[in-house]
C-alpha cells in the first residue's frame, strides 16, 4: 500500500507539475501565433492521444520525467509556404523569448497560487519552544537557554521551527552575527542574544540548520512504545510488534523513546537485549541494529518509529491571512524560496555546501509519498516547493534547458543577429554533459541515501 500511495503521489506531483509548465510554453506561443503540433505529458509512446479541435495532438506519454511542447519549426522540417508565418523560428527574438520564458515563470506563478491557497485555508505549525541546547553550539555560546521560545531572528518574527529553518538556511557558511529573541516562562519581554557564527558549516545529510545551531524542539514525554515497524527492519526480524512497550535494554531502565534512540545509535552491529511488555507479559528479544554511515559517523538504527504522541494545544499555531495579506505572503514566500535555492546553487559551486545534497528522482518520489501521507498541506507546500526549483533550475543558463534558449535570444537581440549554430552545437554538448554529471550525481545520492 506505501508503494503504491508513493508511485500515485509521484505521478501526480510530476504530472501537475510538467503540465503547469509546458502549459506556459503552450499558452504563450499560441497567443503569440506559433502553431503547436504536439503537447505531451511524458517522453517516449504516448498511451493516450487525440487530436484537438485547434489542431493540436494533445499526448499523455509512458516515461513521466518530463514533457514537451512541439511547435511548427523550419529546422526541424519542411514548412509549407503558407504556414511559415506561424513557425517558431519566423517569429520575433522577443516573442520567442517569452515563449521559452513562460514555462519557468508559469510554474514560478503556481507556486505564488498554492502558497495563497495554503495561507487562506490556514497553515499548521509548530511553536519553536526550546527543548535543548547542545553544548559547544553557536546558540550555547550565545547563552540561549531551554524552555523559550524563539520569536525573532533580527527583525524577522519566527513563528514556527519551519520559518526558523529557512532564516538560518541562507546562512550557511556564512562569518556573521545575528540577534536571536528568546521569550522565556518567568519574563514578559524577549531576551536578546547575540549568535555568533564563523565560516558556519552544515551538515545537511545528517541535521537541519536548526540543530546544527544547537536548538533542539520541546518534546512531551514519549513513551517507548513502537508505532510502526520497516518490514526489512532488524526489529520486525527480532520478533518486535507494533504496540510493544520498551521497558529495558540491556538491563538499563526505558521510560522514554529518547533513551531508546540514543542506546540504538551508539550500537551499530551490536547486539541489544530488549526487555519488552507485551499483553501484560515481559519477554526479552535479542536485536542488532544495522550500520548506518552519516558524514564520517556510523549510527546503529533497527526500523522501528515511535507511537505518535499529541503535542499540547498551546505548542500549535495556525497561520492564515485575509485573500490579500494571503497573496502577499504567498509572493513574499516565492521569493525567499528563490532567494535559498539560488543562494545553495552558489554556495555548491564554491563548495561551502556538499554536492552530496543534491537529490534525484528517487528522493523526489520518497518526498511526495510521504508528503501526500501527511495530508493535503503537506503534499501541497512539496508541490508549491518543487514547482520553484523547476522554475529557478530551468532558467539557469544551461543550454539544454530554458535558460539555455533565453541566453541565446538575448544575446540575439543586443548583437542583432542570431547565435550561429557551431556555438550553439558546442553549448548543447556542454550542457548535456553538465545536466548528465548533475543528474548521475544526484540519482547516486538516492541510492546512497536508501
Amino acid at each position: 500500500m506505501d508503494l503504491l500511495q508513493t508511485i500515485l503521489a509521484t505521478l501526480v506531483t510530476l504530472g501537475v507539475l510538467v503540465s503547469v509548465h509546458e502549459w506556459g510554453h503552450f499558452w504563450v506561443a499560441r497567443r503569440c501565433g506559433v502553431k503547436v503540433l504536439r503537447f505531451s505529458v511524458g517522453f517516449g509512446r504516448p498511451l493516450w492521444h487525440r487530436k484537438g479541435k485547434d489542431g493540436t495532438e494533445y499526448a499523455v506519454a509512458a516515461i513521466p520525467l518530463g514533457g514537451y511542447v512541439r511547435m511548427l519549426d523550419e529546422r526541424e522540417g519542411e514548412v509549407p509556404e503558407a504556414l511559415k508565418s506561424q513557425a517558431f523560428n519566423n517569429k520575433s527574438v522577443w516573442q520567442r523569448i517569452a515563449i521559452v520564458a513562460a514555462g519557468p515563470l508559469v510554474n514560478l506563478l503556481f507556486a505564488v497560487l498554492a502558497y495563497w491557497f495554503m495561507f487562506i485555508y490556514g497553515v499548521s505549525a509548530v511553536a519553536p519552544v526550546i527543548g535543548d541546547v547542545r553544548t559547544g553550539t553557536p546558540a550555547y555560546e550565545a547563552g540561549v537557554s531551554t524552555d523559550g521560545e524563539v520569536v525573532r531572528l533580527d527583525n524577522v518574527d519566527i513563528a514556527s521551527w519551519e520559518s526558523l529553518n529557512l532564516q538560518l538556511a541562507a546562512m550557511v557558511g556564512d562569518t556573521r552575527q545575528f540577534d536571536l529573541y528568546v521569550r522565556y516562562p518567568d519574563g514578559s519581554s524577549p531576551v536578546r542574544h547575540q549568535v555568533s557564527l564563523d565560516e558556519w558549516q552544515v551538515n545537511l545529510e545528517s541535521e537541519t540548520p536548526v540543530t546544527a545551531l544547537g536548538l533542539g524542539p520541546f518534546y512531551p514525554e514519549i513513551p517507548p512504545v513502537i508505532g510502526q515497524l520497516l518490514d526489512d527492519g532488524r526489529a520486525k526480524e527480532a520478533g518486535l510488534k507494533v504496540g510493544d512497550l520498551i521497558t529495558q535494554i540491556n538491563g538499563d531502565e526505558v521510560v522514554q523513546w529518547q533513551q531508546l534512540v540514543e542506546a540504538v545509535k551508539a550500537a551499530p552491529g551490536q547486539s541489544l537485549n530488549f526487555g519488552v511488555q507485551r499483553n501484560g507479559q515481559d519477554i526479552v528479544f535479542s536485536v542488532t541494529p544495522a550500520e548506518k554511515k552519516v558524514g564520517d559517523a556510523v549510527y546503529g538504527y533497527i526500523g522501528a518509529g515511535v507511537k505518535p504522541v499529541q503535542l499540547p494545544e498551546s505548542m500549535m499555531r495556525t497561520i492564515s491571512f485575509g485573500v490579500f495579506d494571503a497573496l502577499v505572503e504567498a509572493i513574499s514566500k516565492t521569493i525567499q524560496m528563490i532567494s535559498l535555492i539560488l543562494d545553495s546553487i552558489w554556495k555548491m559551486i564554491e563548495g561551502v555546501i556538499s554536492v552530496k545534497n543534491l537529490s534525484g528522482p528517487i528522493t523526489i518520489a520518497k518526498v511526495a509519498g510521504a508528503s501526500a501521507a501527511s495530508g493535503l498541506e503537506s503534499f501541497v507546500s512539496f508541490l508549491a516547493y518543487l514547482s520553484i526549483s523547476l522554475g529557478v533550475l530551468n532558467l539557469l543558463p544551461i543550454p539544454m534547458l530554458d535558460g539555455g534558449h533565453l541566453m541565446y535570444y538575448l544575446v540575439e537581440a543586443v548583437r542583432r543577429k542570431p547565435v550561429s549554430e557551431q556555438v550553439q552545437m558546442a553549448g548543447l554538448r556542454i550542457g548535456m554533459a553538465v545536466l548528465f554529471s548533475l543528474m548521475a550525481v544526484a540519482i547516486f545520492n538516492d541510492l546512497m541515501r536508501l
